[in-house]
């Protein structure tokens, strides 16, 4: 066993509701390792001083979580070329040298959330319809694109938020109206909300699901709850459900392993430790 102790953390405002500490924690329990993982919280206007801090404090690395992401990939001193495309930042790993290099691993650990519902899933079996044109979803789209996705069809309220998103992100991604959105669906094989709506103390997602096929998978982003009205909505109707919980433990993973060594499992009691806290 190593004896050097490793900390990391979440950075965020607020951030007393992150599970991220019980995830990293379990896992540095689970394999032994010498180390914790805690919370920072982060006022937005003290955020490049509790950054450009990390290495002072001898801290490894950090998640960075809302509102945040964005600006923290400013004040790193290396992007990853996947998270310049995101535009966002959800890791930071301090390096050998004190420099800093920001990574995003959202996409991956929403790939990673659809395998493990449906492991036959293919990126390029049909249409992805995705809700919403915030950073959830930026990180969601590049990764559909990055698994072979041929279409993806975003919708916002905003038209023009969703029509700037598809000019970002290139000829595979088309932008939808919201009145139309249900005509979208017929042909989906993926339907993933990244909004927040169907949240706890939130309105649900104002979606019928009549024209979706029921081969079609529909996704969450949100976790609390775990069943959304979304995710209810289409259970009853046979179509396969999956929350963000997924998503949420194996984003975790790869930044597990550049701070600790180790590359965990999104294991079942792992699951039933978050579960019981939601």
């Amino acid at each position: 066993m190593n004896n050097t102790f490793t900390l990391a953390g979440v950075m965020g405002w607020p951030v007393s509701h992150s599970r991220s500490p019980l995830i990293h924690n379990h896992w540095i329990h689970k394999h032994d390792l010498n180390g914790a993982y805690g919370m920072f919280p982060v006022e937005p206007a003290q955020l490049e001083t509790a950054i450009r801090g990390l290495k002072a404090l001898g801290i490894a690395g950090c998640n960075i979580t809302i509102p945040h992401k964005v600006n923290a990939m400013q004040l790193v001193d290396w992007v990853t070329p996947l998270a310049q495309r995101i535009g966002a930042i959800n890791t930071i790993v301090v390096q050998p040298d004190g420099s800093l290099n920001g990574y995003n691993n959202d996409g991956f650990g929403y790939i990673q959330s659809l395998l493990e519902a449906q492991p036959s899933w293919q990126a390029n079996a049909g249409p992805a319809v995705v809700i919403g044109a915030g950073g959830a979803a930026r990180a969601i789209v590049v990764a559909l694109l990055d698994a072979g996705a041929n279409e993806v069809r975003v919708i916002n309220r905003t038209r023009s938020k969703a029509d700037e998103f598809a000019q970002e992100f290139g000829p595979f991604v088309k932008s939808v109206s919201w009145d139309a959105r249900q005509d979208v669906l017929a042909d989906a094989s993926l339907l993933v909300n990244t909004t927040n709506q169907g949240m706890h103390g939130q309105p649900p997602l104002d979606l019928p699901l009549t024209n979706l096929s029921k081969q079609a998978l529909v996704s969450d982003a949100v976790y609390i709850p775990l069943e959304t009205p979304l995710l209810r909505d289409a259970r009853l109707r046979g179509n396969r459900t999956v929350n963000g919980l997924g998503m949420l433990i194996h984003q975790a993973r790869p930044a597990f392993q550049a701070w600790f060594g180790v590359l965990p499992d999104a294991d079942e009691a792992l699951y039933e430790k978050i579960i019981k806290t939601i």
